[in-house]
């Protein structure tokens, strides 16, 4: 934006350089010389004819070339999900919904969600299609679609994924090769200060770059017991979750996942550290399997310290022993005040969840605390921490038939008895039909929910696992011929086309 100078600072800024002149020349020769006219003075580009503000902005490096390097890399990530169904309502989703039946739940709302749509980012950490994002992001997912910044698309998948640190592990399901990646870099090594850049989507505006600086480390902001965020005020909004947040070298030192509200300006990132942690039990396992003490815990603080008799002011006191928890196998007990493991200092109670969180099961760690006033080590041999968020039950990995009806766009499930007496189908097997993502090949086939698939390509399916065999053997661009069938008898054909 160009802004027009007051008329005084015109004209002070016309002197300075009418006065600056005939003594730049002097030196030059000793001959004098008339001097320019003002008007050509102010045009010349000349570094000693700018004002010191413009010299020092022409100075700064851009970011541009820290940009041009790293953004090919970052995609975005469109989600079509659905949340999972509440208890209940298991055995038969589809009658209440579909056939009469009130379909309410607490609170009058509909028990069975919608297909919600969804984006967020993500950024390639392998040639082969490998991408990070956040869990928020995925969860849920029936499909997921990567876009790069040159406008391919491709499907994805979920390889792991693990909601307490809200990182998710998405693979590309083509076919790939020498795509553009990043690297995760060293958050540790990132001061409070230094300059740091946030790519991602927020409000589906691809592409977009924001710069600050980190603003702290260590932030525990309510999201899980393991809280360990980043915080910067570089541009964080809605559907940069998800996304990079490089340093100047254009590693990855955090994937961007949380802001608080109202424009502040505050915003939070997953340190790439803690990432690399986990990667390979993600990458190999699809979820986390972490250590565990089976203690309670508070905080040390310079009171207690003074109380306990201590030299210490941070630690974790040990407030709870579980009864035949790895803790009590090992001989610690209630008021030991633990200020590292493994030689790593321990500040808080907190920091002590996060450090015994990243040790595997039946590892060895020595705890190095205070007892009675007097320090010592004990050895503990680490337990695998219980499944509290029932994570277990819910392995990313799709059976085949969850892939196959992914691949066109349709939920499946077998007609029970009590199902087809209800809705009043004459058939008593075949696929039935409970939902269908929008603007899917199933959509686009005319496909709804209710319908039962009896037949395809003229050969009978008698249940949803037949249906996803045929779909996950038809070539793709081929089209299924299906036969399905409506409560009463009725019968149609449908024509749905295999991507």
């Amino acid at each position: 934006m160009t802004h027009t100078l007051p008329p005084f600072r015109r004209k002070l800024v016309a002197a300075v350089l009418v006065l600056a002149s005939p003594t730049l020349a002097l030196a030059q020769a000793p001959a004098p010389q008339p001097p320019a006219p003002k008007t050509q003075q102010a045009a010349s580009g000349q570094a000693g004819n700018l004002q010191p503000a413009t010299r020092e902005a022409q100075s700064l490096a851009s970011l541009a070339p820290l940009v041009e390097s790293v953004k090919s890399a970052v995609v975005n990530v469109d989600v079509q999900a659905r949340p999972e169904m509440p208890e209940g309502m298991e055995d038969n989703p589809l009658f209440d919904r579909f056939f009469g039946g009130n379909g309410r739940g607490r609170g009058g709302r509909s028990e069975r969600e919608q297909i919600r749509q969804g984006a967020g980012s993500g950024f390639i950490i392998d040639p082969k299609g490998l991408v990070l994002t956040n869990n928020h992001v995925i969860e849920d997912a029936v499909t997921i679609t990567i876009r790069l910044d040159d406008g391919r698309s491709f499907t994805g998948e979920v390889v792991g994924r693990d909601p307490l640190t809200d990182v998710a592990v998405v693979k590309i399901k083509e076919k790939v090769d020498q795509l553009p990646s990043v690297k995760l870099g060293d958050s540790d090594a990132v001061r409070v200060g230094d300059w740091v850049l946030a790519i991602g989507n927020p409000f589906g505006l691809a592409s977009s770059v924001s710069v600050g600086i980190l603003s702290a480390r260590a932030r525990e902001i309510g999201a899980s017991v393991y809280d360990d965020f980043l915080q910067t005020d570089a541009a964080i909004n809605p559907g940069n979750s998800g996304g990079p947040l490089f340093n100047m070298k254009g590693e990855v030192v955090g994937i961007n996942t949380a802001i608080v509200g109202g424009g502040t300006g505050i915003g939070f990132s997953v340190p790439s550290n803690l990432i690399k942690a986990l990667l390979p039990q993600l990458e190999k396992e699809g979820a986390v399997t972490r250590g565990w003490l089976g203690v309670g815990i508070q905080p040390l603080t310079r009171e207690l310290g003074q109380a306990l008799k201590l030299s210490v002011s941070e630690g974790a006191i040990l407030t709870q022993i579980t009864p035949d928890s790895p803790a009590a196998k090992a001989g610690l007990k209630p008021d030991d005040v633990v200020v590292a493991v493994d030689g790593k200092q321990v500040r808080s109670d907190s920091e002590l969840t996060r450090t015994v969180a990243l040790k595997k099961p039946n590892s060895v760690a020595t705890l190095t605390l205070y007892r009675d006033g007097k320090k010592q080590d004990v050895k503990v041999t680490m337990g695998t921490r219980p499944d509290l968020e029932g994570l277990s039950k819910k392995k990313p990995g799709a059976t085949d038939e969850q892939d196959s009806s992914r691949r066109v766009g349709v939920s499946l499930q077998d007609l029970d008895a009590r199902t087809a007496s209800q809705a009043g189908f004459t058939e008593r097997a075949g696929a039935l039909i409970t939902d269908i993502v929008p603007g899917s090949p199933a959509d686009r086939a005319q496909l709804t929910p209710g319908m039962l698939v009896v037949e395809a390509n003229k050969k009978p399916i008698a249940s949803a696992k037949e249906l996803a065999a045929a779909i996950r053997a038809a070539p793709k661009g081929s089209t299924l011929l299906l036969r399905v069938a409506g409560p009463g008898g009725g019968r149609l054909l449908r024509a749905l086309t295999v991507p």
